[in-house]
């Protein structure tokens, strides 16, 4: 299944006014970087993956609809799932869209050599 694409226009709408914001596909999804850094993807899974932040991992995880990320059967800390219960409206996504801008701006911007 691909990513949804009106989720990806919706993260789109909430990026807007940031700056240094790209897209890429990745995990079969559609990733969307802050400064090189992957902040959250549209998933091919029909849900939104957002990097929290290994600290903050337990706080995110602990809200409605969202979990650990599993890649081939191993928990990745710091990375979330939401399903698409838990964002189906501006008002639930735009706290998962700041968390993932908070973690990529918490790092330095990549270089670009």
């Amino acid at each position: 299944m691909p990513f949804d694409p009106d989720l990806a226009e919706r993260i789109r709408e909430q990026l807007a006014e940031v700056e240094n914001v790209t897209e890429r596909r990745m995990f079969g999804g559609l990733a969307f970087l802050v400064n090189g850094h992957l902040a959250m993807s549209a998933s091919r899974h029909g849900g939104l993956m957002v990097r929290v932040g290994a600290e903050r991992s337990g706080e995110a995880e602990s809200r409605p609809h969202a979990r650990l990320v599993e890649m081939r059967g191993r928990a990745m800390p710091g990375w979330i799932f939401v399903e698409h219960e838990g964002i189906r409206t501006a008002r639930q996504l735009k706290p998962w869209v700041r968390r993932g801008l908070d973690f990529a701006h918490s790092l330095p911007p990549k270089r670009n050599d």
